[in-house]
Protein backbone atom coordinates (compact mmCIF):
# COMPACT_ATOMS: atom_id res chain seq x y z
CA UNK A 1 0.00 0.00 0.00
CA UNK A 2 3.25 1.99 0.57
CA UNK A 3 6.29 2.06 -1.68
CA UNK A 4 9.60 4.54 -0.69
CA UNK A 5 12.26 4.67 -2.90
CA UNK A 6 15.50 6.45 -2.46
CA UNK A 7 14.08 8.15 0.38
CA UNK A 8 16.09 11.35 1.79
CA UNK A 9 15.65 13.95 4.83
CA UNK A 10 17.30 16.43 6.79
CA UNK A 11 16.87 18.51 9.51
CA UNK A 12 18.76 21.65 9.19
CA UNK A 13 21.99 20.61 8.36
CA UNK A 14 21.80 17.58 9.65
CA UNK A 15 21.13 14.21 7.08
CA UNK A 16 18.57 11.60 8.78
CA UNK A 17 18.89 9.40 6.24
CA UNK A 18 19.57 8.73 2.67
CA UNK A 19 18.59 6.15 0.38
CA UNK A 20 15.65 4.59 2.34
CA UNK A 21 13.16 2.26 0.30
CA UNK A 22 10.97 -0.26 1.88
CA UNK A 23 6.95 -1.15 1.26
CA UNK A 24 4.40 -1.94 3.54
CA UNK A 25 1.73 -4.41 2.02
CA UNK A 26 -2.32 -4.66 2.68
CA UNK A 27 -2.03 -6.46 6.09
CA UNK A 28 0.89 -5.47 7.55
CA UNK A 29 2.12 -2.98 10.32
CA UNK A 30 5.68 -2.12 10.31
CA UNK A 31 7.24 -0.74 14.08
CA UNK A 32 9.34 2.37 13.35
CA UNK A 33 12.35 2.09 15.26
CA UNK A 34 15.57 3.62 16.55
CA UNK A 35 16.97 6.24 18.93
CA UNK A 36 15.56 9.43 19.51
CA UNK A 37 16.20 11.68 16.69
CA UNK A 38 17.09 9.00 13.94
CA UNK A 39 14.00 10.47 11.80
CA UNK A 40 10.73 8.18 13.05
CA UNK A 41 8.61 11.27 13.40
CA UNK A 42 9.75 13.43 10.48
CA UNK A 43 9.60 10.07 7.74
CA UNK A 44 5.85 9.87 8.99
CA UNK A 45 5.57 13.48 8.45
CA UNK A 46 7.14 12.91 5.06
CA UNK A 47 4.72 10.21 3.88
CA UNK A 48 2.01 12.04 5.39
CA UNK A 49 3.20 15.21 2.89
CA UNK A 50 4.14 17.29 6.20
CA UNK A 51 7.57 17.35 4.74
CA UNK A 52 8.95 17.45 1.65
CA UNK A 53 12.03 15.05 1.11
CA UNK A 54 15.78 15.52 -0.08
CA UNK A 55 15.01 12.73 -2.60
CA UNK A 56 13.33 10.16 -3.66
CA UNK A 57 9.76 9.35 -3.86
CA UNK A 58 6.82 7.70 -1.72
CA UNK A 59 3.87 6.33 -3.92
CA UNK A 60 0.31 4.75 -2.71
CA UNK A 61 -1.41 1.72 -4.26
CA UNK A 62 -3.52 2.30 -7.09
CA UNK A 63 -4.24 5.87 -6.26
CA UNK A 64 -2.37 9.25 -6.76
CA UNK A 65 0.29 10.49 -3.32
CA UNK A 66 -2.20 13.64 -2.95
CA UNK A 67 -5.47 11.78 -2.97
CA UNK A 68 -4.01 8.97 -0.94
CA UNK A 69 -3.21 11.68 1.77
CA UNK A 70 -6.47 13.38 1.92
CA UNK A 71 -8.95 10.28 1.48
CA UNK A 72 -7.33 7.33 2.11
CA UNK A 73 -4.70 8.12 5.23
CA UNK A 74 -5.66 8.62 8.73
CA UNK A 75 -2.35 10.45 10.91
CA UNK A 76 -2.19 10.14 14.38
CA UNK A 77 0.88 12.45 15.71
CA UNK A 78 2.41 12.31 18.96
CA UNK A 79 0.23 15.34 20.12
CA UNK A 80 -3.23 14.60 19.60
CA UNK A 81 -4.08 17.44 17.47
CA UNK A 82 -7.16 18.48 20.13
CA UNK A 83 -8.63 22.03 20.77
CA UNK A 84 -8.63 22.07 24.83
CA UNK A 85 -11.11 24.50 24.99
CA UNK A 86 -14.08 22.39 23.41
CA UNK A 87 -15.69 19.71 25.18
CA UNK A 88 -15.19 16.38 23.96
CA UNK A 89 -18.44 15.34 22.27
CA UNK A 90 -17.84 19.02 20.62
CA UNK A 91 -14.31 17.98 19.38
CA UNK A 92 -15.50 14.80 17.99
CA UNK A 93 -18.45 15.96 16.01
CA UNK A 94 -15.14 18.55 14.47
CA UNK A 95 -13.50 15.52 13.66
CA UNK A 96 -15.66 13.82 12.40
CA UNK A 97 -17.35 16.78 9.92
CA UNK A 98 -13.84 17.53 8.96
CA UNK A 99 -13.15 13.54 7.75
CA UNK A 100 -16.45 12.92 6.28
CA UNK A 101 -18.05 10.85 9.41
CA UNK A 102 -21.36 9.93 9.54
CA UNK A 103 -22.96 9.91 12.55
CA UNK A 104 -23.14 6.03 12.98
CA UNK A 105 -19.32 5.80 12.89
CA UNK A 106 -19.26 8.62 14.89
CA UNK A 107 -21.60 6.84 17.59
CA UNK A 108 -19.48 3.36 16.69
CA UNK A 109 -16.19 5.00 17.70
CA UNK A 110 -17.72 6.64 21.44
CA UNK A 111 -19.06 3.18 21.66
CA UNK A 112 -15.63 1.33 20.72
CA UNK A 113 -13.60 3.55 23.27
CA UNK A 114 -16.06 4.33 26.11
CA UNK A 115 -15.63 8.13 25.39
CA UNK A 116 -19.74 8.62 26.20
CA UNK A 117 -18.44 9.60 29.98
CA UNK A 118 -16.28 12.06 28.93
CA UNK A 119 -18.41 13.78 26.23
CA UNK A 120 -19.34 16.86 28.67
CA UNK A 121 -15.65 17.58 29.59
CA UNK A 122 -13.18 20.58 28.35
CA UNK A 123 -10.87 18.45 26.49
CA UNK A 124 -8.11 20.43 28.46
CA UNK A 125 -9.54 18.31 31.34
CA UNK A 126 -9.11 14.75 30.03
CA UNK A 127 -6.29 12.68 31.39
CA UNK A 128 -3.97 12.20 28.48
CA UNK A 129 -5.09 8.70 27.72
CA UNK A 130 -8.09 10.09 27.72
CA UNK A 131 -6.51 12.40 25.30
CA UNK A 132 -5.40 9.60 23.06
CA UNK A 133 -8.89 7.45 23.07
CA UNK A 134 -10.48 10.68 21.78
CA UNK A 135 -7.90 11.84 19.06
CA UNK A 136 -8.04 7.62 18.03
CA UNK A 137 -12.12 8.06 17.48
CA UNK A 138 -11.31 9.48 14.47
CA UNK A 139 -9.46 6.49 13.20
CA UNK A 140 -12.54 4.35 14.01
CA UNK A 141 -15.20 7.01 12.99
CA UNK A 142 -13.84 7.31 9.42
CA UNK A 143 -12.48 4.01 8.16
CA UNK A 144 -9.29 4.71 5.61
CA UNK A 145 -6.87 2.00 4.79
CA UNK A 146 -3.23 3.62 5.88
CA UNK A 147 -2.54 4.20 9.41
CA UNK A 148 0.52 6.75 10.16
CA UNK A 149 1.17 6.59 13.74
CA UNK A 150 3.54 8.59 16.14
CA UNK A 151 4.24 6.67 19.44
CA UNK A 152 -0.01 5.46 19.16
CA UNK A 153 -0.49 3.77 23.06
CA UNK A 154 2.54 5.94 25.14
CA UNK A 155 -0.02 7.63 27.43
CA UNK A 156 -2.51 4.75 27.96
CA UNK A 157 -2.67 2.12 30.24
CA UNK A 158 -2.14 -1.58 30.18
CA UNK A 159 -6.12 -1.81 29.60
CA UNK A 160 -6.25 0.63 26.91
CA UNK A 161 -2.92 -0.75 24.88
CA UNK A 162 -4.75 -4.02 24.81
CA UNK A 163 -8.06 -2.52 23.57
CA UNK A 164 -6.20 -0.60 20.91
CA UNK A 165 -4.16 -3.96 19.81
CA UNK A 166 -7.49 -5.30 19.20
CA UNK A 167 -8.74 -2.47 16.95
CA UNK A 168 -5.25 -2.37 15.24
CA UNK A 169 -5.63 -6.19 14.52
CA UNK A 170 -9.02 -5.57 13.19
CA UNK A 171 -7.72 -3.07 10.73
CA UNK A 172 -5.05 -5.19 9.45
CA UNK A 173 -7.74 -8.07 9.16
CA UNK A 174 -9.82 -5.82 6.62
CA UNK A 175 -6.71 -5.34 4.57
CA UNK A 176 -5.54 -2.29 6.05
CA UNK A 177 -2.08 -1.09 7.15
CA UNK A 178 -0.27 0.40 9.70
CA UNK A 179 3.04 2.35 10.05
CA UNK A 180 3.54 3.46 13.71
CA UNK A 181 6.85 5.59 15.62
CA UNK A 182 7.32 3.41 18.54
CA UNK A 183 9.83 2.71 21.67
CA UNK A 184 7.73 0.29 22.96
CA UNK A 185 6.29 -3.03 20.88
CA UNK A 186 3.29 -3.07 18.90
CA UNK A 187 0.34 -5.30 20.15
CA UNK A 188 0.00 -6.78 17.37
CA UNK A 189 2.54 -8.69 14.96
CA UNK A 190 4.45 -6.22 13.27
CA UNK A 191 8.28 -5.90 10.85
CA UNK A 192 10.73 -3.71 12.52
CA UNK A 193 12.39 -1.04 10.60
CA UNK A 194 15.39 0.41 12.12
CA UNK A 195 16.43 3.96 11.10
CA UNK A 196 19.60 4.13 13.51
CA UNK A 197 21.10 5.36 16.86
CA UNK A 198 20.44 9.22 16.02
CA UNK A 199 22.18 11.73 17.39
Amino acid sequence: MIVVEGLALSRGERVLFRNLSFSVASGEAVALTGANGAGKTSLLRALAGFLRPDAGGVAFADVEADEARTKHLHWLGHQDGLKGARRAREELAFQGRWLGATADGIAAAVDVLALEPLLDLEVRKLSAGQRRRLAFARLIAVQRPIWLLDEPLSPLDARWRGALGLLMQAHLDRGGCILAAVHDPLPVAARALDLGAGR
